[in-house]
């Protein structure tokens, strides 16, 4: 390891070990992973990792976030949040987001002051000061504490330190609600979370590790890396049959490929980014 991120890594464990008691909002993500474990070695016992579910994300990525946090050692504490009853979020504005990240939050500090843990934790990077605008003025107001981003780290160092610690997730690709999917001012409800996460996970399965399927009213656009693009065609009647029972009519292939924020690629230039995948 390199002397900039090892100075990165210390300056991480000495702000960790001055909080004394925290709770993690662990998504079982590379970076919120990474914060757990390195949290487990200053604070030992003084530790919890709140896993979250909600109908904007894989109940598949729920359970294996809890194994994860099992497996490294930690108290583990499950609860949920209903997005979809709040229309602030279901409206699906670029400002949905701050609603989203401010329910998340307000639940996590009040059980972080049920439970006795004096401070909240979230996996926040230098990556994302830029790209996560809403989810920093909601976690601002709320008192959580980003502390891979006090400490500098950024997803290459973080990826690093992980492969360092043997950490099973260092190289998972970035996951997202699910809401990502559906463009600005479409209405959010449950019908079109399930068909673009049923379209995933079916692409997912032919081998595509990382696919987005993005909502188009009748139209899915689906996204693979451009090197993939080639072999995703090769399975083009078995996506095209699969994609039409979940609902759409037409099945399209984004010839730029993956990218993050494609969504947002419509938005003024002006505007606050808001969460990408």
């Amino acid at each position: 390891m390199n002397e900039a991120i090892n100075k990165k890594d210390q300056r991480l464990g000495e702000i960790i070990s001055d909080m004394r008691r925290v709770l993690i909002a662990f998504s079982g993500g590379v970076d919120s992973t990474l914060l757990l474990k390195r949290a487990q070695q200053e604070l030992g016992d003084n530790v919890i990792a709140v896993v979250v579910s909600s109908e904007l994300f894989r109940s598949e990525e729920f359970e294996a976030a809890i194994q994860l946090a099992e497996s490294i050692g930690v108290k583990v504490h499950q609860t949920e949040i209903k997005e979809l009853e709040n229309p602030d979020i279901t409206a699906n504005t670029p400002d949905s987001w701050y609603h989203s990240k401010k329910m998340l939050y307000n639940q996590l500090t009040q059980l972080a002051q049920e439970l006795g843990y004096h401070y909240v934790l979230d996996g926040m990077i230098m990556d994302d000061i830029d790209d996560f605008r809403p989810g920093l003025k909601a976690r601002t107001e709320a008192g959580v504490r980003s502390v891979l981003q006090e400490a500098r780290l950024y997803k290459d160092e973080v990826r690093s330190l992980s492969k360092q610690l043997n950490l099973p997730v260092w190289n998972k690709p970035a996951s997202c609600s699910l809401a990502s999917r559906i463009p600005y001012g479409t209405t959010i409800d449950k019908y079109k979370i399930d068909q673009v996460n049923q379209a995933e996970l079916f692409i997912g399965k032919l081998g595509f590790n990382l696919v987005r399927v993005r909502y188009h009213d009748n139209v899915a656009r689906i996204e693979v890396p451009s090197k993939d693009i080639a072999e995703l065609a090769k399975y083009q009647d078995e996506i095209y049959k699969k994609i039409q029972s979940l609902g759409f009519s037409y099945v399209s292939v984004d010839l730029k490929g993956y990218r993050t924020g494609s969504m947002n690629e419509v938005l003024p230039e002006d505007s606050d980014k808001t969460e990408a995948s």
